[in-house]
């Protein structure tokens, strides 16, 4: 047999084989086209987001692509390669050099790559226009756009996977040149043996590894604070390393006293499903803390950006209570009306009275201000600068009329309208406790008003200067008539403008337009809604094909490792069959095994992923429970198609086994 031969013989046997990994590369090959292509296409861009770049967006997730392909890649070649580690031996006891090995093994995997990397750029290159069609929906765009071939994406993409390819061709000569021929021939059975753990050590350790994993649940669900990045690095620390724990020592401790406690006598069942996982659990403690950590990120991640894409309304509206606003300006306002009347749209029209002045908030109340004053005489002046705050009191009365839902406060009380809370992690109504004094330091104003609650959203347009404060409107109009002459206190008069029809919204924001100086910040609840809606409609498309990467690669692995102990067992099967046991007896150990090997992963990484997106809740305005439920019933159903497959594939090397 010819080296051509023996490489068209290998591929044959590669693919066959491997047939999810190639999948797997192909698909990542076409995703990373996709995602080169739609950065480097202007048109794509400027229709679908106008001016603002998101050209690093597409480039950071074409990063992400790479960064868990690499991881991939590696992880399965080193499954390959043991696998094939007696083919390997073979060849070497036969007569071939080191070298025509190292040859015929880079030849191969050369030509099967880039065989991957030209289906992968040819099927990208036929589903980008879909890929398209896909953002383009999700953005709310409905404008048809043309995609060409990008010969500049196509160049990247090739370059790209030509240096993975490299290291994998790199992991080759490794095994080939740094391995004896015994290290080959053994290869395939370095399992562990199961020894009796250490009591003491083994249960310490064990329980560390839950404790470790509690704690960043306890953590998580704790607000955070302003060491964010501190707080965040405790948590993945301490869960990825309680995580790492739980699969080197604690299952298998527990696994050991289940055996211990049957006394030895585990079984056919337990034999096939127990004692293989006891074998190689310290083995497999890396491969599944990386798929049980890659799990719960992705489903945080789509979770996450599922909920943004879908509050986008909610928020922009808790952002931006009123369509159109004028401050100050009643000429404008007049003639915004008169082009609504004009093109007949349906809307209300209402005006608040506000006034804004200066003042501190829990001024006099707050002990550790106090002292901090005390410390620092010096700098007294800049801190009551600091400390003070402009104000905006708004008439509760006025905004019930203008249709809100707005409580009207007590007399000498206001409520706190903040914004969302979400929107910040440091937010100041984590730290208030209500009620607290109103100063207006020295104003003249002889009002005393004590704050007795906070909302986490807006009851003016969030671009009106000054923290909106809710009261009633006799005690606005007290204040307005005391204040003095000063350009830091005015008397403001805001026009509210409301359009029910969406379409009718729409155009009434490009008349709108018109009105806004351009240096103004004073955004129209429609153009504002827009923009979310492509943002987090971007964040959700890049979100879900990464995920779906993830859930491939992880899933894969799991599949490479359970085809390589499959392999390894195969001699068992023979010797079980041997001996008068049926395929259906076998099979029910083996289907009892791979419930433990997908099984427990998963249901940590669930665990880990619930967890993840209570403490993500805090930054979003609408709850995370259903996107949440979607995506792990999506990413639970994927993994048992990959558990059905590993089934069947021992299904066939047990009946082989005779």
């Amino acid at each position: 047999m010819t080296l051509f031969e023996l490489i068209l013989r290998g591929m044959r046997k590669n693919i066959k084989h491997y047939y999810l990994y190639y999948f797997a590369l192909i698909f990542s090959t076409s995703l990373y086209f996709v995602f080169a292509t739609l950065q480097n296409d202007s048109t794509v861009l400027a229709a679908s987001f106008g001016d603002i770049q998101f050209t690093s967006v597409f480039n950071a997730a074409g990063i992400l692509v790479l960064a868990i392909v690499v991881v991939f890649m590696i992880y399965a070649n080193s499954i390959f390669l043991k696998r094939r580690s007696k083919e390997i031996g073979l060849y070497q006891l036969v007569g071939l050099t080191q070298s025509t090995v190292a040859r015929l093994l880079i030849t191969e995997n050369a030509l099967l790559g880039l065989g991957a990397l030209l289906i992968g750029i040819g099927g990208g290159a036929l589903v980008s226009r879909l890929f398209v069609l896909i953002l383009m929906k999700l953005i709310g765009i409905e404008s048809a756009v043309t995609l060409s071939f990008s010969s500049t994406a196509a160049l990247q993409t090739v370059i790209i996977f030509a240096v993975l390819i490299g290291i994998t061709l790199v992991q080759m000569l490794f095994k080939v040149y740094r391995s004896t021929l015994l290290d080959l021939f053994k290869a395939d059975r370095q399992g562990e043996h199961p020894k009796q753990p250490k009591t003491v050590l083994s249960a310490f350790m064990g329980l560390l590894g839950i404790i470790l994993i509690a704690t960043g649940y306890l953590l998580s669900s704790q607000t955070l604070g302003e060491n964010l990045l501190v707080q965040l690095l405790t948590i993945l620390g301490s869960t990825i390393l309680g995580t790492y724990l739980l699969f080197r020592v604690t299952i298998g401790w527990l696994f050991f006293q289940i055996r211990k406690g049957m006394d030895g006598q585990l079984g056919l069942k337990n034999s096939l499903s127990l004692a293989p996982i006891m074998h190689r659990m310290k083995g497999n403690a890396n491969s599944l803390t990386l798929i049980t950590v890659l799990s719960a990120m992705t489903l945080t991640m789509v979770a996450i950006s599922y909920s943004l894409y879908y509050s986008a309304e909610t928020e922009s509206r808790a952002m931006l209570p009123y369509d159109f606003i004028f401050e100050n300006n009643e000429r404008d306002a007049k003639s915004f009306r008169s082009e609504l009347e004009k093109r007949g749209f349906t809307f209300t029209h209402g005006a608040v009275e506000a006034v804004r002045l200066p003042g501190t908030i829990g001024k006099g109340k707050e002990k550790e201000k106090e002292k901090e004053k005390e410390k620092e005489k010096e700098k007294e002046k800049e801190k009551e600068k600091e400390g003070g705050r402009s104000l905006l009191l708004l008439a509760a009365e006025q905004l019930q009329a203008s249709g809100a839902d707005i409580v009207v406060p007590d007399q000498g009380e206001a409520f706190w309208y903040t914004g969302l809370k979400k929107a910040t992690l440091g937010n100041e109504l984590d730290l208030v406790t209500f009620p607290q004094a109103v100063d207006f330091g020295l104003s003249g104003v002889p009002v005393s008003i004590n704050l007795t609650q906070g909302n986490d959203r807006y009851a003016m347009n969030y671009s009106i200067n000054g923290d909106q404060l809710v009261m009633a409107e006799g005690a606005v109009r007290a204040i307005r008539k005391q204040m003095p002459f000063s350009p830091e206190y005015e008397a403001i008069r805001i026009d509210i403008y409301q359009i029910a029809d969406k379409n009718e919204r729409a155009a009434a924001s490009g008349i709108y337009e018109e009105y806004v100086k351009e240096k103004e910040f004073n955004p129209d609840y429609d153009t504002f809604y827009k923009g979310s809606l492509r943002k987090f409609g971007l964040i959700i498309f890049i979100a879900g094909f990464l995920g779906l990467i993830f859930l491939i690669s992880t899933g894969s692995i799991l599949y490479f490792k359970q085809m390589t102990e499959a392999e390894q067992e195969r001699k068992s099967y023979t010797i079980l069959r041997q001996l008068g046991f049926g395929e259906r007896e076998i099979m029910g150990g083996i289907i009892r095994k791979q419930m433990f090997v997908f099984a427990i992963p998963l249901a940590i990484g669930l665990m880990h992923s619930i967890f993840a997106v209570k403490a993500a809740s805090a930054l979003t305005l609408s709850s995370l429970i259903f996107p949440a439920a979607i995506a792990m019933s999506i990413y639970t159903f994927i993994y048992f198609l990959f558990a059905v497959l590993t089934v069947v594939y021992y299904r066939q090397v047990v009946r082989e086994a005779l």
